[in-house]
């Protein structure tokens, strides 16, 4: 079996105020294969956004640490850990988080030009054409449907090849509908980018398309 392309290792989480200690992870312990698509479910407040931004060095955990093809995040000042996540990560939320100054096009070609990339423009356009949305290039977010955003926030993720994406209820501000379209196309754009999924969702139907599920219920990972 080859090296995990992410490792969740023995990771807790406790937050402290004037009330005293929460704990909000519990000794979170697994790892995800290169091209493995998993779900992190759970109810709200179950921990399951906590989990994810530890996964993107976002958040640093109380104990244990997690693995990114190898590369200790936590063993990285908080610069380093921003240059991974430029070259390694992908994101999708549900509130899409374009830039409303800019427009579709500029908003994918955004990681591109972060990381140096030659051509930005041309592969941002083509990015956006495989989203459907080429008629769509030179639109603000403000007059883009909820639909259309999110293929923009997908054509985004995706345009740098990511190892890994992180999609946290993608398709949680969007009708049955226009989220199944949404959901269809992020798992074609996976399979054919040979990505590493992470899904977070309360949505057990989105859950079962992913090859694993893992289920959060009050901090802890319960066994499958």
């Amino acid at each position: 079996m080859s090296e995990p392309i992410i490792a969740v290792e023995h990771v807790s989480k406790r937050v402290t105020d004037a009330t005293g200690t929460l704990t909000i992870l519990h000794d979170i312990d697994f790892s995800l294969q290169p091209r493995e698509s998993a779900a992190i479910v759970g109810a709200s407040g179950s921990g399951k956004s906590t989990l994810l931004a530890l996964m993107a060095g976002l958040d640093v955990p109380s104990e244990g640490t997690v693995r990114l093809a190898g590369t200790d995040l936590f063993a990285l000042d908080e610069d380093a850990r921003a240059e991974v996540r430029a070259r390694s990560l992908g994101f999708v939320f549900q509130s899409f988080q374009l830039l409303a100054n800019r427009t579709a096009l500029e908003n994918v070609m955004l990681p591109l030009e972060l990381a140096g990339a030659a051509r930005a423009r041309e592969q941002a356009a083509e990015m956006l054409d495989r989203v459907g949305l080429s008629q769509r290039l030179r639109h603000y977010p403000k007059v883009l449907s909820g639909g259309e955003q999110q293929r923009v926030a997908l054509a985004r993720a995706f345009v740098v090849r990511p190892q890994l994406l992180l999609a946290d209820e993608p398709t949680g501000s969007l009708d049955f509908a226009t989220g199944e379209s949404v959901m269809n196309l992020m798992l074609e754009l996976n399979r054919e980018a040979g990505t590493t999924l992470v899904l977070v969702t309360h949505d057990r139907a989105l859950a079962a398309r992913c090859e694993r599920q893992l289920h959060i219920e009050a901090g802890r990972l319960m066994p499958a």
